[in-house]
């Protein structure tokens, strides 16, 4: 799937996303998340569910973009460490890496930045459960 087509069936399927695909190469992608005041929380930075929404797009971004629009696949697993405080004035991107695919499961990773920064703000490891075909 291109990016045009996964970024206009996140919208149809999950209108309450606002995550953008950006790339997608091999088993990677980048996706944004455009921050903006809905998404911080108290203390001036950005909430933990936003930033472990990005991840969990990111990585379903990325599997349907290796399999096509297996759009049941689902998550089994999310984990995510919260690493320093992301920057409330800039978008959030998360960069994902599928690492195992399989028949019945996917695992990766997805690094998040605050645009512009390089220092990683968080990391997940995200396990997708994948409908038999």
């Amino acid at each position: 799937m291109t990016v045009e087509e996964l970024n206009d069936l996140i919208r149809r399927e999950f209108p309450q996303s606002n995550a953008i695909l950006e790339t997608i190469s091999p088993r990677r992608c980048r996706v944004r998340i455009p921050i903006n005041s809905s998404h911080l929380r108290p203390g001036g930075t950005v909430s933990g569910p936003t930033m472990m929404s990005l991840a969990d797009n990111a990585m379903y971004l990325a599997l349907l973009a290796e399999i096509g629009p297996v759009l049941l696949a689902v998550t089994t697993n999310l984990n995510i460490h919260f690493v320093r405080k992301p920057e409330a004035d800039r978008d959030l991107l998360g960069e994902c890496h599928i690492f195992k695919l399989g028949k019945k499961l996917a695992v990766g990773e997805v690094r998040i930045f605050s645009e512009g920064i390089d220092d990683l703000v968080a990391h997940a490891t995200c396990t997708y459960s994948i409908p038999p075909r």
